[in-house]
Parts: C-alpha cells; sequence; structure tokens
C-alpha cells in the first residue's frame, strides 16, 4: 500500500482538513491547523507531502521522526501542527486496514466511556448563570469559562471581584457534584495570579487554565504553591521536551491539542510523561471533528486522562458546527457527560467528504481579535 494524494481543505468556522489517499482505496483524515494561521500550516503540510507520497503509510513512528527533524530545523506551532494533522491521518488509515479503532493499536481500552466538558464562554458575566443551567440541563457534570476579559497588569479591585463574581456565580449555579474549569487564557500577568489564585480556593475549581503565558515557565513553580487549585496549561507547547518543565514544577493537568503537538503519537507520550509526574492528561480541542475523534481514541487508552475538551455548541463556532462536517454523529452522542467508546474502525469518524469539499470552496481566513487596554496598548486575548 502507498500514498497516491493528499490534500488540504479549509473548513469554517475556523478549521483545516487534511486527506490521504491510498492506492488500497483506503483514506485517512486528519485536522492540521493553528487557529488564525491556517495558510502557513496547509504550506507546511504541502511540503511534507513530497516526502510521503508513494511511501508506505503504516510505517507511523518512522514517518513522524522524518517530518519532525528531517528538515533539520525542528519544532513550533506551524510544523508539529502540520505533522499532527497527517499522524492523525495515517492512524486512521492503519486503524481502517487494520479494521479496528486506534485504540486498540494503542494497547486497547482502559475505559468504557470519557468525560467531556462543555464551554460557557464567560467573557460577559451576565450571560453566564444562563449558560450554566443550559449545560447542566444538557447532562454535563463539567463545564469550563473564562475567568476574566481583558485584565490590567496590575488588576484594579473592582477586576479582581469580577474573577471572583465568575467563580461564585459558577460554584452556586453547579453545586458540590458537578466541576468548572477556569481559563485565565494568558490574559493575566504573573502578579494578578499571585493575587487571584489563594482568592479563587473557596470555590474549588476543577483547575486554572494558563495562570500566566507558558512563557512565564519560570514563575509556574511559585503560581502551583499560590493555593491547593490545580494548575493546567499545554495548549501553546508542542512537544513533550516542553511539557518536562512544568511538569518540574507541579502542574497538576496538562492539556496538549492533539492537532498542534504532533498528533496522536506525541500526545500519547506526553501523556506517558505526565503519568510519571502523578499528573492528569485533559487535552485542549477547541476544533473540529477529526480532532475530537483523535482525541478520543488516546482517551480511551490513556490511564491517567482527566476530562475531554470539545467544541460542540462553543461560542466561538460561527458559520459551521462540528457535526456539519461527519456523516454520523453517533459517535459524539453524549451520555451523562460522556462520550461513549465506539468500535468503529480507525479513528472512528465518517468525515462527510462533500460537505469539506464545499466548504473549502468558500474557506475562510479566521483571524483571533486584537485586544487593546484602555489605553490604546496591547491587550491579551
Amino acid at each position: 500500500m502507498r500514498i497516491t494524494r493528499i490534500e488540504t481543505f479549509l473548513a469554517p468556522p475556523r478549521w483545516m482538513f487534511v486527506r490521504v489517499e491510498t492506492d488500497a482505496g483506503i483514506v485517512g483524515w486528519g485536522e492540521p491547523v493553528v487557529e488564525g494561521r491556517a495558510e502557513p500550516v496547509r504550506a507546511a503540510v504541502d511540503v511534507l507531502a513530497e516526502y510521503l507520497l508513494g511511501t508506505d503509510p503504516l510505517r507511523i513512528e518512522d514517518h513522524w521522526q522524518v517530518m519532525t527533524k528531517g528538515g533539520f530545523y525542528r519544532g513550533g506551532p506551524v510544523l508539529s501542527s502540520a505533522v499532527a494533522g497527517l499522524d492523525q491521518a495515517l492512524w486512521d488509515i492503519k486503524g481502517k486496514h487494520l479494521d479496528v479503532p486506534v485504540y486498540q493499536l494503542l494497547g486497547g481500552p482502559v475505559r468504557d466511556r470519557v468525560r467531556a466538558y462543555a464551554w460557557v464562554g464567560g467573557d460577559e458575566p451576565s450571560e453566564i448563570r444562563e449558560a450554566l443551567t443550559a449545560q447542566i440541563e444538557a447532562g454535563f457534570t463539567a463545564v469550563k469559562m473564562n475567568g476574566c476579559g481583558r485584565m490590567s497588569p496590575v488588576a484594579t479591585r473592582a477586576e479582581v471581584r469580577d474573577v471572583l463574581g465568575r467563580a461564585q456565580t459558577a460554584r452556586e449555579t453547579l453545586g458540590d457534584d458537578r466541576d468548572f474549569g477556569l481559563d485565565f487564557h494568558g490574559r493575566v500577568s504573573p502578579a494578578n495570579a499571585r493575587r487571584l489564585l489563594p482568592l479563587l480556593a473557596e470555590y474549588a475549581p476543577m483547575f486554572v487554565e494558563e495562570p500566566v503565558l507558558s512563557e512565564h515557565m519560570d514563575v509556574m513553580g511559585d503560581l502551583v504553591n499560590a493555593s491547593n487549585i490545580p494548575i493546567a496549561l499545554g495548549e501553546r507547547l508542542y512537544s513533550r521536551r516542553e511539557f518536562l518543565a512544568p511538569l518540574q514544577s507541579g502542574v497538576a493537568i496538562l492539556q496538549p491539542d492533539i492537532s498542534h503537538a504532533g498528533g496522536i503519537s506525541e500526545l500519547r507520550r506526553i501523556a506517558a510523561l505526565a503519568e510519571v509526574y502523578g499528573a492528569q492528561l485533559a487535552p485542549h480541542c477547541p476544533l473540529g471533528p477529526v480532532a475530537l475523534a483523535s482525541s478520543l481514541q488516546v482517551g480511551f487508552t490513556t490511564p491517567n486522562f482527566l476530562i475531554q475538551e470539545q467544541s460542540i455548541g462553543i461560542h466561538y463556532n460561527q458559520g459551521a458546527e462540528v457535526l456539519d462536517y461527519v456523516a454520523d454523529p453517533e459517535p459524539f452522542r453524549f451520555q451523562e457527560g460522556h462520550l461513549v467508546r465506539t468500535d468503529r474502525p480507525g479513528l472512528g469518524v465518517e468525515v462527510d467528504e462533500t460537505a469539506v469539499r464545499k466548504a473549502d470552496a468558500t474557506g475562510h481566513a479566521w483571524r483571533n481579535p486584537v485586544w487593546r487596554h484602555t489605553d490604546g496598548s496591547f491587550a491579551e486575548w
């Protein structure tokens, strides 16, 4: 069996799919994208395709090594995301070729279902209670929301109260039997994080995500020790080596993105590294159906898997939804806030190729917002 064609498709609202075809008629799908930077990732996939065309798709690990190391210059979000999508597609092909789910190729399942959380936004505090109630009624046992909007480098008392108010509203609405995560989204300075984390402890969030930007890894140990709230991060880290420092600092939950951090192959290794430190895996995934299906394959076979992010109904999705690109939504049907393991081969998702090709005819040029402080200076989004 040989790879004969590799195509990419830009699909609204902000995703990209890759289709890898073989001379045996087996097709694999992946999601290689950096949100807001899809075009350079598409170009990187084209470059990697020069190597993959004509090769045996079943040699996944060898291809991963060549794609990540064969170009001399290594790493970074564009290359690792291009590799990630192609890696997903190769695993999809191998599973379909052997007529087994990918999780069987990864050692077999350790759980029957994966707990997932739903997004409730949080940029506008007035909308939180209503959104939380809707997710409770939908059966979710955990949610995530933004902990703040733009924040001054040294927060005012009003800004601090706003963050605490969101957390209080979440806890009051959810009760003690459900969980919520607070995403600081890198919007919070180290000084503000040191102040906020102890104050948030009484509301017992499941985790605080990206309390500071990953470039501030030198202060992570101090933040871990600032309160008893588990710290989570990882969506802007792209290899297992980059996760070593946060693990050594005591970060409790790793959130690599399967479409950014080297695909299924690397996500498995990051999970194994986390297990050594007693940390949990909670993959980042505000993306489309192939990324979610790939994440689930890892979740079904990873002992230290905590919870899965998913973007069905997320407030970012405008113009298209996750299920718009699948022929059968059954693998993404929630039961009591969980996604249930199936025995479908490959990644377990049937992509609606007609819908994907139609979406690519329109494409997208999604860019994240650019925020500014009141004085006109740049603010983290």
